[in-house]
């Protein structure tokens, strides 16, 4: 089995808030000691932070899910609950993080350390300490803690390499990249020998370096999922430069011109914008007979398919077995890096907007009222939900002030204009009461 992994589902979930406590002073010598009871502590966020260390996602092969601790309850004294350590998890550099149910890209974790909170802890309940009022100054009432965020992600690793390999299987690219580098790519005489990505550092005869990736081996269909199929193409997505291998020897009875065509348009299909970045033509195996004559001939065709003002592709015939015309190739794509920007992977409509608007908006409604076959009326709302959950329900104080909020928000009135009568049963959740009118 493969111990590459590029693509992993998640879900994360961040700590609860601890919820506050009802005390009271009872010292000797202290009259009137009134409420002491203090706040939860925040529950623990979820946070992912790049490791230039990692090359996979295979650890969330066998762990997908992740949960940080909640926080403290609140104490006597007036003393807070403890915050829950934050739980950071580990992703490789290059990982596009996805919510798995809208599909918006929530972040690009590219550079080293970089970090990105994924689910946020939920904030400590209030202690009966912070509702003491003129009117009430012993009140029975502290919160529950609120709940953490909690989402299912989708994960993608996207190699970052400054230069990619592409072309037909048993090309050459595993074979260029181990002579132009350091890397030890699998090499055989079949195809999809590469079934991962390899990457290998290039170092220039100027001094020059950059990260080539050999990748592998495309076929018509590929960006429907055929052979290799994305598996391949979404780690071209962020090279600057792509190397064009193409078999010039024609050895396994393929035409050259038509691998050029098919592997492009298969680039063009998956994603337009890759069709943006610079390409070289690697003629390869010219080491090979009749390799002179069918380079000749494909730049014959390839100039039939220009405009007579356009610039045609830099074209280097090398042999990578042989080591003959590398160098050339090697400073060319050193400069042309220099002289290209990187490229936007994403649109601001794929991105999830972080902003939140606090503004009273009149056609949202905070709760929705629906019926279910028991006659029951069913409220839900995730405004609605969050007052519940940190509502504590062994209070009687606790439980009427919920009503209060309930009855701000509008939910009788609802409810009378749905038909609900005096006696109907009510449920939120799993907690049912009667509606009293």
């Amino acid at each position: 089995m493969s111990m590459f992994l590029d693509t992993a589902k998640i879900s994360v979930k961040a700590g609860r808030g601890g919820d506050g406590m009802v005390a009271f002073r009872r010292e000797k010598y202290v009259p009137d000691g009134g409420p002491w009871g203090g706040d939860g502590g925040r529950g623990g966020n979820v946070i992912f932070v790049v490791d230039e260390g990692l090359r996979t996602l295979m650890d969330f092969r066998y762990n997908r899910k992740f949960k940080a601790k909640d926080g403290e309850k609140g104490m006597t004294k007036g003393m807070h609950g403890k915050g829950a350590q934050d739980l950071y998890v580990k992703v490789p550099q290059g990982t596009t993080v996805r919510d798995a149910e809208t599909g918006k890209v929530l972040t690009d974790l590219i550079e080293n350390g970089q970090e990105f909170v994924v689910a946020r802890g939920g904030r400590g309940g209030r202690g009966n300490i912070r509702f003491a009022t003129p009117r009430n100054p012993a009140p029975e009432i502290a919160e529950n803690g609120e709940p953490g965020e909690e989402r299912q992600l989708e994960l993608e690793l996207k190699i970052l390499a400054d230069v990619g390999l592409v072309g037909f299987p048993s090309v050459g690219k595993s074979t260029l990249l181990s002579v132009v580098s350091a890397a030890k790519p699998k090499i055989g005489a079949y195809h999809f020998t590469t079934i991962v990505p390899n990457i290998g550092m290039v170092r220039t005869k100027s001094g020059e370096s950059f990260v080539m990736a050999d990748l592998p081996g495309l076929i018509e269909g590929a960006h429907q999922g055929v052979g290799l199929g994305t598996q391949f193409l979404r780690h071209i997505e962020r090279t600057r430069v792509i190397l064009h291998v193409i078999d010039m020897s024609a050895s396994e009875g393929r035409d050259p011109f038509e691998d050029y065509k098919t592997i492009n348009n298969e680039l063009e299909s998956y994603n337009l914008r890759l069709m943006e970045r610079p390409q070289i033509i690697v003629a390869n195996k010219m080491d090979m007979p009749e390799s002179q004559e069918n380079l000749k001939t494909f730049k014959e065709q390839l100039a039939k398919d220009y405009d007579e003002f356009d610039e045609l592709p830099m074209i280097f015939p090398i042999s990578s077995i042989a080591h003959q015309g590398l160098e050339n190739l090697l400073e060319a794509t050193s400069e042309l890096l220099d002289n290209t920007d990187e490229f936007l992977l994403y649109d601001e409509s794929d991105m999830q907007d972080d902003e939140v608007y606090y503004g009273f908006n009149p056609d949202e409604r905070p709760f929705d009222i629906s019926r279910d076959d028991d006659a029951t009326w069913v409220l839900s709302g995730e405004k609605l939900e969050k007052l519940f959950v940190m509502t504590n329900l062994e209070r009687d104080e606790s439980l009427m002030k919920f009503a209060r909020q309930l009855r701000g928000m509008g939910v009788d009135d609802a409810l009378r204009q749905r038909g609900a009568k005096d006696g109907d049963i009510v449920r939120i959740g799993n907690f049912e009461f009667e509606f009293v009118d």
